[in-house]
């Protein structure tokens, strides 16, 4: 992890970063995340941070040379982080045309997207143009540990303390309290209880 000072410095080469993505940043926010990287939130939603939210993670790849993108893009369109959620770098949520949760204490691995909607249709005459109608919010519940370079696809929920493994692809809605991995993702085991 490095000397106490090494540690310092990191953080404090990461200011002029940070304050640059705070002045590009155009969302309307509520709530203040303790920012360990930059932060851009943009959109014409609503951004909201509940208690202790902390986004980017020193030691741990990406720290300097990555953000964390926030968009809820149209009106009506949200992203709510509970209290405790930990984002690691590199981390995308866009919300188009419904919602993004996630809930409380919440751990995200590196390079993590999670997005309400496919941003335009699938048929070649539906390639240009969203329709509200396509999107689905996506609900990731309390106590969830998603692993690196996991993708979250619109109308999902993932339950209450899953673990979702490196690079998975969630297409459908997980249970809570299972580990779940694959492409698509699929339940690998259940967790026992604590």
């Amino acid at each position: 992890m490095g000397t106490p000072f090494a540690t310092r410095l990191n953080h404090w080469m990461q200011r002029p970063r940070i304050l640059l993505h705070r002045l590009l940043s155009s969302a309307q926010c509520v709530g203040r995340p303790r920012l360990r990287q930059p932060l851009h939130a943009t959109g014409r939603g609503e951004i909201h941070f509940e208690g202790r939210v902390t986004i980017g993670v020193y030691p741990s790849p990406h720290f300097h040379t990555t953000l964390a993108y926030l968009e809820a893009r149209n009106p009506g369109a949200a992203i709510h982080i509970g209290d405790g959620t930990v984002l690691n770098n590199n981390f995308c949520a866009i919300a188009e045309h419904t919602r993004i949760t996630l809930g409380r204490r919440v751990l995200v691995g590196t390079g993590v997207e999670i997005f309400d909607s496919d941003f335009h249709g699938l048929r070649l005459a539906d390639r240009a143009r969203s329709d509200p109608a396509w999107a689905r919010p996506v609900v990731i519940e309390d106590d969830v540990f998603l692993g690196s370079n996991v993708r979250v696809l619109k109308g999902v929920t993932v339950g209450r303390g899953s673990v979702i493994a490196n690079g998975a692809v969630v297409l459908s809605d997980i249970p809570p309290g299972v580990v779940a991995g694959g492409i698509p993702a699929r339940v690998l085991k259940r967790l026992d209880t604590p």
